[in-house]
């Protein structure tokens, strides 16, 4: 195993080992272990506190005046390890015929080891023109909070050439992915004992009309390019107290995955105006989609890393899952957003999570490469 191999693999396995899971998320340590690394190499690191004992890290090296930044983009927290049984341990890194188990391992400590070596090598390497900033968040995995927060928190996020966010994509770049605003929405009614039926007011009722009305709504944006059509799903039904008393509350939830020509205030209003006044409605996530156009510099530069040239068969590509990259590129005014990343997408969130360890060495020298190209593109 060559050097590079031999640091991303024990990078990959030190984050791994702490445990991150999301709630409570728990990444204090990681964070500081992280901003150590990157300060030992000339960084210099900022810390955000986040919910009290949970941090956000901002690391830069190289900035200068000759052109903005890259910004590369990962989280610390995973989610819960599941019921089933793991054939290794979750938290161990074991490498097994070329693939790094661990949960994390592909969403995103991988990610995160990689551009982490990355943005060291290249200053050792050459002269990054612009520099780098990374931004390492916690509190992703629940909808993506710790971005908003530090978004709201932290006023010194500066300017940018383009965004990289490092979550599973096989490192196949990808410009673009589905927004999300996922609901809460409640009916109220009142008790009654269950043979007397019509002395209450049935919420369960109302939520199903709901439902059933839900099922035929029909958004109003035409076919992105990129994103497709918006889609919506009720994905939790719930209410009552027993099964002899008339139910005084019910709800359900709704997740939609909207396109870039959707703006979620009209929809909510669409939403509420075809639910009637009888159902209230939280919005418990709210993020934007992401999309960047195709011919953009700076995606013509991170397809030239990758080694994919003009005209490729199936780019551009977009994802179906939400990343920070909804927050941050709105902060950061638009800027081309690009999600690549080691992992593999179809093991996220899965038991036996892996990552093969020839993606984590590729991401690095992608990474890297898109580090010393960065230059001025827009003059």
């Amino acid at each position: 195993m060559d050097v590079l191999k031999r640091m991303v693999v024990k990078l990959t396995q030190e984050l791994i080992a702490f445990d991150t899971v999301n709630p409570p998320g728990n990444e204090y340590a990681i964070a500081k272990f992280v901003g150590a690394l990157l300060m030992e190499n000339g960084f210099n690191i900022t810390y955000v506190p986040f919910e009290g004992d949970r941090l956000h890290v901002i690391a830069e090296k190289g900035l200068s005046k000759e052109a903005f930044p890259i910004v590369f983009t990962g989280h610390f927290d995973t989610v819960p390890l599941g019921d089933k049984k793991w054939i290794t341990d979750p938290f161990g890194g074991q490498v097994l015929d070329g693939k790094l188990y661990g949960r994390g391992s592909s969403d995103m400590k991988g990610g995160v080891a990689a551009m982490v070596l990355a943005a060291i090598r290249a200053f050792k390497e050459g002269k990054p023109v612009g520099g780098v900033r990374l931004i390492l968040t916690s509190g992703e995995e629940l909808g993506c909070q710790g971005a908003n927060d530090l978004v709201v928190t932290y006023k010194d996020l500066g300017r940018a050439n383009g965004l990289i966010v490092g979550e599973p994509t096989a490192n196949i770049p990808a410009i673009g992915h589905k927004g999300g605003l996922y609901l809460r929405l409640t009916a109220t009614g009142s008790t009654a004992h269950s043979s007397m039926p019509h002395l209450g007011e049935n919420a369960i009722y109302k939520v199903a009309r709901a439902i059933l009305r839900t099922e035929q709504f029909q958004f109003k944006d035409e076919k992105d390019p990129l994103l497709g059509l918006s889609s919506l799903n009720v994905g939790r039904v719930f209410g009552g107290m027993n099964i002899n008393s008339v139910p005084d509350h019910a709800g359900f939830t709704i997740d939609a995955r909207t396109t870039s020509a959707i703006d979620h205030k009209t929809l909510l209003k669409q939403i509420q105006k075809e639910l009637g006044d009888g159902i209230s409605i939280e919005t418990l996530v709210d993020l934007p989609a992401v999309s960047t156009r195709a011919d953009d510099p700076f995606v013509k530069m991170v397809y030239e890393a990758c080694s994919i040239y003009p005209d490729a068969e199936g780019f551009p590509k977009a994802l179906p899952y939400l990343t920070d990259g909804s927050v941050l590129q709105k902060a950061y005014g638009g800027i081309p957003t690009i999600i690549l990343g080691p992992g593999q997408p179809e093991l996220a969130h899965k038991t036996d999570e892996f990552c093969f360890v020839s993606k984590l060495q590729e991401a690095v020298e992608i990474y890297k490469q898109i580090i010393l190209k960065n230059r001025n593109f827009y003059d």
